[in-house]
């Protein structure tokens, strides 16, 4: 950041170390004396570009990108100053967003560790991977500029183990992979509602909003707040796509969160001004939620999950990373941060990056037959077949009276599942991992896992007293 004396100002994520997004036209800009003229010099382009702030001192301006891999550098002049930018790569650019499970740094929570974070922090040295953290802050109107300091950082030990390990895992990996430079932006805050990173725009379509009077010490639950203060600062900083893991926030919400989540994507796609970028996001993972599992009622984060993933064909360009066999029953932060990751990253490959042969999808339940007292369920995105690593947990299975019981479940045919239960002789619906606390039994066979699904949508259903 310039100082306050300076005449012309960018914001803190234009900055030296920056990743600009490869092969596409990028925006740069900042602030200046009304009507101020400059050039800026770019060492990519062959001519300078003459700039000038309008009336109210705002400047911005498109440079076009190639897929140069050597280091650039941009300047800016003024006949009183000179800003120069240094240690510029082009490369691929991710927006890693969301609540406290995004931000769990590589080296983990006090007592909530992250599998794999010592091996992860010794061999984080790579000046192909830039970081850059948003400061942690809410505000009432939308900002400008971040309120705290903030600069892009070269992947290191000192660097790396405060990082998001989600953002971390997925930037190591994609880099490695595509061999191009990879910048990612970390803007996240832990207990964050959804409703906090909506801009006052597309959320009152939803609700009223009126923070004049709000505590910004409890900004991650004040409606707009992280959009004014963390999201609207880094707009409109090209980027390839987002990654988001947050909606614990939200578990008991999960239909207005089927309607606000869709709605905040699209306003961010519409803010960006750069069309339907890709937004891969995470299913919240099991956990008890200390509290008894309420079967049927909005306190089983069931329903959260299964919002989470109608979610993916209510957002365009999406996918979705199933953590089903990742949570932990006493750990609302689980320690299998590379496993989300490494799903969020089958997705980029696949939908993104045109890794034909790379599968990025779970399967999803799709149909049901009943044969006599045995249900047979289908399944999309089966690719070569179900798998599980042993044998299968978690389904029920209920008849006519709407009462869940115990069911074996049994892979057929490489592809579909077959259910049933003495006890439910006539059945009509099956429900897997319908419960706060569950772990995922049911696989494909590029070992990504099937989401908790219901094939009924009984308001009155009940489980036997036995499993309550």
């Amino acid at each position: 950041m310039l100082s306050a004396q300076a005449r012309i100002t960018l914001p803190a994520i234009v900055s030296s170390n920056m990743v600009l997004q490869r092969n596409t036209t990028v925006v740069l800009w900042g602030w200046a004396e009304p009507k101020e003229k400059f050039i800026l010099e770019a060492s990519w382009i062959q001519e300078p570009l003459a700039l000038s702030a309008d009336a109210e001192g705002n400047w911005k301006v498109e440079v076009a990108t190639t897929g140069s891999k050597e280091t650039q550098t941009i300047k800016i002049k003024s006949q009183d100053e000179t800003i120069n930018l240094e240690n510029i790569l082009f490369g691929e650019v991710w927006l890693c967003s969301g609540q406290s499970n995004m931000v769990m740094p590589v080296r983990g929570f006090n007592g909530q560790p992250t599998f794999g974070s010592n091996e992860a922090i010794a061999k984080s040295e790579n000046s192909k991977i830039r970081l850059f953290v948003v400061p942690q802050i809410g505000a009432k109107t939308p900002q400008s500029e971040i309120g705290k300091a903030a600069s892009w950082e070269l992947a290191s030990q000192e660097s790396v183990w405060k990082f998001s390990a989600a953002g971390y895992f997925f930037g190591q990996q994609l880099q490695e992979i595509l061999d191009v430079p990879v910048g990612l932006i970390q803007s996240g805050r832990g207990g964050s509602r959804v409703e906090a990173w909506v801009s006052k725009e597309a959320l009152s379509e939803f609700q009223e909003v009126n923070i004049e009077d709000a505590d910004m010490a409890k900004s991650r639950v004040v409606p707009t707040a992280h959009f004014n203060g963390m999201i609207n600062p880094i707009i409109p900083y090209t980027i390839r796509g987002a990654l988001w893991y947050q909606g614990e926030g939200n578990f008991t919400n999960p239909e207005s969160y089927k309607k606000i989540f869709p709605a905040m994507v699209e306003d961010w796609r519409t803010r960006w001004g750069i069309g339907d970028f890709p937004f891969y996001f995470v299913q919240i993972a099991p956990y008890f939620y200390n509290k008894p599992d309420v079967f049927n009622t909005n306190s089983n984060s069931a329903f959260m999950r299964e919002a989470q993933l109608e979610c993916v064909d209510l957002i365009s360009n999406s996918g979705i990373a199933i953590a089903l066999d990742a949570g932990e029953e006493l750990n609302i932060h689980p320690a299998k941060k590379k496993e989300v990751a490494d799903r969020l990253l089958y997705n980029a490959l696949s939908q993104t990056y045109g890794y034909v042969f790379v599968d990025g999808t779970s399967p999803v339940y799709d149909a049901l037959e009943i044969h006599n007292d045995k249900i047979l369920l289908k399944f999309k995105n089966v690719n070569r077949g179900l798998y599980a690593f042993e044998e299968l947990s978690g389904f029920e299975i209920a008849g006519e009276d709407h009462v869940f019981y115990p069911a074996k479940a049994e892979i057929v045919n490489r592809r579909d599942v077959l259910v049933r239960s003495e006890q439910v002789p006539e059945p009509l619906a099956v429900r897997y991992a319908w419960s706060n606390w569950v772990v995922g039994t049911l696989y494909e066979d590029s070992f990504l896992p099937a989401s908790s699904f219901r094939t009924d949508d009984w308001e009155d259903a009940t489980r036997s007293p036995k499993e309550e």
